[in-house]
């Protein structure tokens, strides 16, 4: 399921991603909590083909508004697979993956695997997402810590963008030059597919 994007459309990215956040906050903060546990189930269950072809399987920790990739994660441990998560060893420092579980408060405030867990290489990336449209291009929150780790990944990785249904956009977002195209898009209503170079 599609909502439709706010009108109208911001075509500034600050202003486009300031938008999306709150659209992302205001609905998350609507759910009651036996209605976010069964939306968050049903991601898990459209996962679920993807997790069974997976090797390591990487997601975020999520924040406050952000759907939860952390059933997700358990169903792939379930399935015998090896799961990571990110990891920083200071807030400048490049983003990399490395073995679950997070236990330890990084420096973004988020917990975090110890940094002397080994660090993996995973063939399937859950990716955090403010919005996303139907050619994969995501709008994160701005820092590009994702954006500079996928770019070595892609190659070898499925890239799939996770949210809440009303974070796949008809409109089209202006990608930069940097910017990592998603393979696909999982909510609790499915997974999009995207042509992806």
């Amino acid at each position: 399921m599609v909502v439709p994007s706010p009108f109208p459309f911001p075509t500034d990215k600050a202003a486009l991603r300031a938008e999306l956040r709150a659209r992302r906050r205001d609905y998350a903060a609507s759910l009651a909590p036996e209605t976010r546990k069964a939306l968050e189930e049903a991601l898990t269950a459209a996962l679920e083909p993807l997790l069974f072809a997976a090797r390591v399987v990487a997601a975020y920790q999520p924040m406050k508004g952000e759907i939860s990739p952390l059933g997700a994660l358990e169903r792939a441990q379930m399935l015998g697979k090896q799961t990571a998560r990110p990891a920083f060893a200071a807030r400048d420092a490049r983003m990399t993956f490395r073995a679950a579980p997070a236990t330890e408060p990084g420096p973004w405030g988020l917990l975090q695997p110890p940094l002397a867990s080994p660090p993996l290489e995973p063939d399937l990336v859950l990716v955090p997402l403010v919005g996303c449209d139907r050619r994969g291009n995501r709008i994160g929150m701005g820092q590009g810590h994702y954006d500079r780790a996928l770019e070595g990944l892609r190659e070898n990785a499925r890239l799939v963008g996770v949210g809440w249904d009303l974070q796949l956009l008809d409109e089209p977002i202006e990608a930069d030059p940097w910017d990592q195209r998603l393979h696909a898009f999982a909510s609790p209503g499915g997974i999009q597919e995207f042509t992806c170079p």
